[in-house]
């Protein structure tokens, strides 16, 4: 089993920033692919992020067309930790932040939320105007 708790959250007013943090425990060894989505209220969750990591220091990220120039996500492997730095954030931007994890042998495109097996509880992100 994994767990994943995010933190970082909170009320940024627009153009500022914040970092998300997803830290990971239990059986992480097997899972490369680590991926932050969002919900806003009365919408579908989306794809943001993502980073895959290919053993010892390769890792690959992409993001959505929305957020690219903005967001940065990064890994600590020795932390188990996945980092979400939010800049020149917008009322847009304003939404639940879920991290997923998705095994190495598992299907499906790092686009798609239901390639996820692990999520956390999420964290509030909200960008006043």
């Amino acid at each position: 089993q994994v767990q994943l708790v995010e933190s970082g959250g909170g009320l940024v007013q627009a153009g500022g920033s914040l970092r998300l943090s997803c830290a990971a425990s239990g059986r992480t060894s097997s899972y490369y692919t680590t991926a932050w989505f969002r919900q806003a209220p009365g919408k579908e969750r989306e794809f943001v992020a993502a980073i895959t990591w290919s053993g010892g220091t390769t890792s690959y990220a992409d993001y959505a067309n929305s957020v690219k120039g903005r967001f940065t996500i990064s890994r600590d492997n020795a932390k188990n930790t996945v980092y979400l730095q939010m800049n020149s954030l917008k009322p847009e931007d304003t939404a639940v932040y879920y991290c997923a994890l998705k095994g190495a042998g598992a299907s499906g495109s790092y686009y798609a939320k239901a390639s996820y097996a692990y999520w956390g509880r999420g964290t509030q992100v909200t960008v006043s105007s």
